[in-house]
């Protein structure tokens, strides 16, 4: 299964987390705690676990050609979801 990690350094991850969950929990299954989260979408799953000083991103789908477009929806939720704070996002896989 194509997977890719993408390991972002902010101090609000939990908060990130928590806005995310509540954004997608009207339209997709949603599972999170404080620290951790599990997004299932059509094509792949999205896990997160928040550090203190990061927020560790894993996406994975059966095909290949789903992980990009993955990583643009979970990427550019965040950068919104964050608001001002500027978040470096390199996804590796």
């Amino acid at each position: 299964m194509p997977l890719s990690r993408a390991e972002i350094a902010t101090s609000s991850g939990a908060k990130l987390i928590n806005r995310l969950c509540k954004h997608w929990a009207h339209k997709l299954e949603v599972e999170h705690s404080e620290q951790d989260a599990k997004i299932v979408f059509a094509s792949g799953t999205c896990l997160m676990h928040a550090d203190p000083e990061r927020l560790s991103v894993s996406i994975e789908t059966l095909e290949e050609e789903h992980l990009d477009q993955l990583e643009g929806v979970v990427e550019s939720h965040l950068v919104r979801m964050a608001k001002d704070e500027p978040l470096v996002i390199v996804w590796e896989n």
